[in-house]
């Protein structure tokens, strides 16, 4: 996102003000329409009601006699029966032969109301409602169809000014106070939304004013606990951040302790060689710049060995391993060095099939390293060749769990060294190499680790030491027939 969108868009206090405030709007739009209807419907009743109530009370003067209809009221009492204060009143009492017994609006006598548009009819009332309008004032009118012996027509009509009136006094009551809660509840969200986003805001300006080397938890300070959560998110990736910067430091720490060494040696033998005149001499300084030089790439695939370790974590792949397999390759990868040293190497505890749940390449690069390792700083007894055995094993304890072991018989390790190596295995510290580079068994302590095991060293009641890693049985595990 470039910085025009991040300005453009809105912010999250909006976002949520937006998702509430609108439907709540919708829904007091929608509810106060329907008020409104409801309102103007009831309203409108009640009024056609008593324009009925007093065309039927004007009818109720309509006299026969021999001469005809008459309407027995004189002007002041026509003026009481049909008084109004606020509105205007129109009437007109017309024989069913067209004669007009009294009205005061010679023009509502020639309109009928049957004919005006919108005009209802009550089923089963002899009367009829409608609109009109009168020099431009709307009215409401009604025209009552009665006969007693002979018929007559009663047209009453008025203006509307009192409905309308009442019907705008309950839209201004209905509106007004919905309106002022409607703010209320606006500005209250806006303070409550404002005060929960606080925390989130405070989370970002201390990430922001942070220098790229501190790595240290923020403050887990949340009124939410989905702030919460995204804190600890945020502590949770700086620890695992954390972790890799001490790694690659620690790697290149091993680095530069370890090719220190050969790479000064290198260059003493090269020093050397060039200060001889000798050929002879020349090829036998060049051997030995061979063998360091094998020994320096041997040392940097065993560092790469370690950085892998470290990015293989999130992306390891484990299922069930045959161990038998594994052992036979690594074997065969290790026999050309225990020739060479005149030893000799067996395998215990292969007579059927183990499967272990764990990692192939990993298991193999394990049982490769701790051969190396015995291959190369094993040292028997005088008068001993070297013998070095793999040791698979169930646990008594646990039947779930296989171990396997690289024995050798060396000497051994005294306490101090023991513990040392140990501590180097485990990536806690690097003294104690005793003249060996210890890296071996620190990529079997890294490869355990990824495994959810642990190297364990031990040396032996009969001598020598023991390097085993314990592994669960997988699920397939089984012994053939």
């Amino acid at each position: 996102m470039n910085n025009t969108e991040a300005v453009i868009a809105p912010t999250l206090r909006q976002r949520l003000l937006s998702h509430v405030l609108l439907p709540v709007f919708v829904v007091w739009l929608t509810s106060t329409a329907l008020i409104i209807e409801i309102a103007y419907l009831y309203t409108q009743r009640a009024f056609d009601r008593a324009l009925i109530d007093d065309a039927y009370a004007l009818s109720a003067h309509v006299r026969q006699s021999g001469e005809g209809l008459t309407l027995e009221l004189s002007a002041r009492e026509l003026d009481s029966v049909l008084f109004d204060q606020s509105e205007k009143v129109y009437f007109a009492v017309v024989g069913i032969d067209g004669r007009v017994l009294a009205n005061n609006a010679p023009w509502l006598v020639s309109q009928s109301a049957l004919a005006q548009p919108g005009a209802t009819i009550d089923t089963g009332s002899p009367y009829v409602l409608s609109d009109r309008f009168h020099e431009g004032e709307p009215l409401r009118s009604v025209e009552l169809l009665l006969s007693e012996g002979r018929a007559w027509r009663v047209i009453l009509a008025q203006t509307i000014r009192s409905r309308t009136k009442l019907l705008q006094q309950m839209l201004l009551y209905a509106v007004v106070p919905e309106v002022l809660l409607f703010t209320l509840l606006g500005i209250w969200l806006w303070r409550a939304i404002g005060n929960d986003l606080d925390p989130m805001n405070r989370l970002r300006l201390a990430l922001q004013s942070r220098d790229v080397t501190d790595l240290s938890p923020v403050p887990v300070d949340a009124s939410s606990r989905d702030v919460a959560q995204v804190a600890q998110a945020v502590n949770a990736l700086f620890g695992r951040v954390s972790a890799g910067v001490s790694a690659q430091r620690e790697f290149a720490g091993n680095v530069a302790h370890e090719l220190r060494n050969p790479l000064a040696g290198i260059r003493a033998l090269a020093e050397y060689g060039m200060r001889q005149d000798d050929p002879a001499a020349w090829r036998q300084q060049l051997a030995a710049i061979l063998e360091r030089q094998a020994s320096a790439s041997h040392l940097i695939d065993q560092l790469l060995a370690l950085a892998f370790a470290d990015e293989a974590r999130d992306t390891l792949a484990v299922g069930p391993v045959d161990i038998g397999g594994v052992v036979e390759r690594s074997v065969l990868a290790a026999l050309p060095r225990i020739d060479a040293s005149q030893g000799e190497i067996v395998v215990h505890g292969l007579d059927a099939l183990v499967l272990v749940e764990g990692n192939e390449g990993l298991l193999a690069a394990m049982l490769t390293n701790l051969l190396d390792n015995a291959a190369r700083h094993a040292r028997p007894p005088s008068g001993q060749r070297l013998s070095i055995a793999i040791v698979v094993e169930r646990s008594v304890d646990d039947g779930e769990a296989v171990t396997i072991a690289v024995e050798d018989n060396g000497l051994g390790l005294d306490p101090a060294t023991l513990e040392a190596r140990t501590r180097w295995s485990r990536g806690t510290g690097v003294e104690g190499a005793q003249g060996s580079t210890g890296l071996g068994l620190a990529i079997v302590a890294r490869y355990a680790e990824l495994l959810g095991s642990k190297l364990t060293l031990a040396n032996r009641p009969a001598g020598g030491l023991r390097a085993s890693i314990q592994l669960r049985r997988a699920a397939s595990d089984s012994v053939p027939d």
